[in-house]
């Protein structure tokens, strides 16, 4: 499913723990590190294709996550164009349009699995800083990266601050030792 101006529909998912920390997988069989993500089926609305392309990719469910934030607008990149498959039968593909996710993870890591589908897309991950992927990702997703994780730098940081909070509170919160007179 091409759009006209020759950019595949996808969502890019962006999944942060409690810590603000996020999600960062390794390609299966490859040294490159991305976010999940996947295309948008015929029919399928983006928040439809991002619960599926979670559990496909990462074997998440819906009730493993929570939905902080998607962006306001589509993002683009465009290929190199070592990698557009001219040859195709189907209408060239330039690039990819996505609608991003931030979610949150409120189920344990060990739910985290690469198994769910028959062909896993990775074969490894772990927590990184908030903006470390965008340093790390392939050169032509840097700037779609960047743009996702400014638009969600409000809620995940948000997020850190509350837990911070509530850690800070539990920490003065104490509980009177008394002693009872006998």
């Amino acid at each position: 499913m091409i759009d006209t101006d020759g950019y595949r529909p996808n969502v890019g998912i962006i999944i942060c723990n409690k810590l603000g920390q996020v999600l960062w997988a390794k390609r299966y069989g490859q040294h490159s590190w991305q976010f999940p993500q996947g295309g948008i089926k015929s029919g399928e609305t983006p928040e439809q294709a991002m619960y599926r392309e979670l559990y496909e990719e990462v074997g998440l469910k819906a009730d493993h996550v929570k939905i902080l934030a998607s962006t306001r607008y589509w993002l683009r990149y465009k290929l190199p164009k070592r990698l557009i498959r001219w040859d195709s039968p189907e209408p060239i593909c330039i690039g990819q349009k996505q609608r991003w996710f931030l979610l949150q993870l409120i189920a344990d890591d060990e739910q985290i699995t690469f198994d769910a589908c028959g062909h896993p897309e990775f074969d490894d991950w772990r927590w990184v800083t908030y903006w470390y992927p965008v340093r790390q990702v392939v050169q032509f997703k840097c700037e779609v990266y960047r743009k996702a994780l400014k638009e969600f730098s409000t809620p995940t940081f948000a997020l850190m601050k509350s837990n911070s909070e509530k850690k800070r509170e539990k920490r003065y919160r104490r509980t009177p030792n008394y002693k009872k007179n006998t």
